[in-house]
């Protein structure tokens, strides 16, 4: 082939590659990314199987966790209408809650509020609620450390004191009160004995406060606090003891048989 040939060759080339480029200015490539995808175009949550290829054939996700990981799909943000992560915001403190336990240790807590929820991938909320332990010490603890002395309502029901003198002075007679206490804890000593034995785990027991054996502020020592657990010992039986929690009590009563006495 000549020079001529050549030449010719060489402008063609030219002319080709030319409007080739021309062609491409015109007709742009495909557009690939979440608006290329079946439905849904865009998803939420972190989801993997979100995902479409760019351009360049690399692979970009349309699921809003890949704002974090940052590749998301070029038109992530035209095609899912979604604005920038907002992340969590909570607000101040409470204050701590009362002791769960009045005497002795218990826990207290203390929560906070969402001010602003996280959207659109933000930092998700800080945990809400704290909790710590705590010591009771209510004006009632002395009170719950008592420890109730009881017998058998049968040991001194209607007692009669043979010795008494006529000339002597008859103690106040003050009205007795029920007291009714569910049994939470009996040791096994209490087996040995009929009346004790009934002393068992969830049984309601009514125990009477009779006049001999109040004290001075009119009530009978032991005689249990209101969801509190207190403990109490069967007088006539060593070893056995146990916890009860008091239920209701009913002034101007007696027990029916069967039942226990304060000491």
């Amino acid at each position: 082939m000549g020079a001529h040939g050549w030449s010719s060759a060489r402008v063609g080339f030219f002319v080709f590659g030319y409007l080739a480029f021309l062609f491409g200015l015109m007709v742009p490539e495909a557009e690939a990314g979440c608006r290329e995808r079946e439905s849904p175009n865009c998803c939420t949550g972190r989801n993997n199987e979100c995902f479409e290829y760019t351009r360049r054939k690399t692979v970009c996700y349309c699921d809003t966790y890949c704002q974090k990981t940052r590749d998301c799909c070029e038109d992530y943000q035209s095609v899912c209408q979604i604005s920038a992560a907002i992340d969590c915001v909570v607000g101040s403190w409470g204050p701590w809650s009362p002791c769960t336990s009045p005497c002795g240790i218990g826990s207290t807590e203390r929560s906070r509020q969402v001010s602003v929820p996280p959207r659109n991938g933000g930092t998700p909320c800080p945990d809400l609620k704290q909790r710590r332990g705590c010591f009771g010490n209510n004006a009632i603890c002395s009170s719950a450390k008592e420890v109730a002395k009881i017998l058998p309502d049968s040991f001194k029901r209607n007692f009669k004191d043979p010795w008494r003198r006529p000339h002597m002075l008859m103690k106040e007679e003050k009205a007795s009160y029920c007291v009714y206490l569910r049994v939470k804890q009996a040791s096994a000593v209490c087996k040995v004995k009929l009346w004790s034995a009934q002393l068992v785990r969830e049984r309601l027991v009514c125990a009477e406060c009779q006049s001999d054996a109040m004290s001075k502020s009119d009530r009978c020592g032991g005689d249990g606090l209101a969801s509190t657990r207190t403990f109490w010992a069967a007088a006539s039986v060593p070893g056995c003891h146990g916890s009860w929690v008091r239920e209701s009590s009913a002034e101007g009563c007696r027990c029916p048989p069967h039942s226990v006495l304060f000491v």
